[in-house]
């Protein structure tokens, strides 16, 4: 079953670090859905956000192999997603009005 989820990365400085992580997300482009880099120069540390949509086990490989980068933490939070329940622009879910606030 499809996941869809949020994969955060904290990077800190090392030249060989950002070229494999450039790699390892050129290798699983298929399963990302959104990338947003946000560079923190006060703590030197830069932090990535994902966003993933794929089976289980292409999230995990993913993440797997960049918490294996040195100096590279990973963070990951998936649900699968049914297809049957979906929400649209306006908020009604299958036909109907949402009552959520």
């Amino acid at each position: 079953m499809a996941k869809t989820g949020v994969v955060g990365i904290v990077v800190r400085p090392g030249g060989e670090n950002v070229r494999r992580i450039n790699a390892l997300l050129s290798e699983f482009a298929d399963i990302i859905v959104g990338r947003m880099g946000v560079p923190d120069r006060e703590s030197g540390v830069n932090t990535i956000a994902l966003i993933v949509r794929g089976e289980n086990e292409s999230i995990s490989a993913l993440c797997g192999k960049l918490g294996k980068i040195d100096s590279v933490r990973v963070k990951s939070a998936v649900v699968a997603v049914d297809a049957e329940r979906r929400t649209d622009a306006q908020g009604t879910d299958n036909g109907r009005q949402s009552t959520e606030v």
